[in-house]
């Protein structure tokens, strides 16, 4: 059974600061591909939560690779899933903040 996907205020904005950095970088095919992916996780994750590992068991959040610069941070409600983060691995993982 397929949940529901909810997206963070959060998780918006990394995602949108994400494409502006790579359509003033790279072009508009690698914004594509990248929406590709994220859309192509979000059904694996609808479809089956909990396949990937528990990073905070006291917030429940799982963590999952998208690509090598990037992370996923969600978690599973109800009847819904959360997407809290999508995190830049480059940066220090202090700055990492789910709410």
């Amino acid at each position: 059974m397929y949940k529901q996907i909810v997206w963070s205020p959060l998780a918006v904005s990394d995602v949108e600061k994400t494409l502006d950095y790579l359509q003033k970088e790279w072009n508009d095919q690698v914004s594509l591909t990248f929406l590709d992916e994220i859309d192509k996780l979000l059904k694996q994750i609808s479809f089956n939560p909990k396949q990937f590992p528990q990073v905070n068991s006291k917030m429940k959040v799982r963590k999952c690779v998208l690509t090598k610069q990037n992370t996923l941070f969600y978690r599973e409600n109800k009847g819904c899933v959360e997407l809290l983060r999508f995190f830049d691995t480059r940066q220090n993982p202090k700055k990492l903040k789910y709410k």
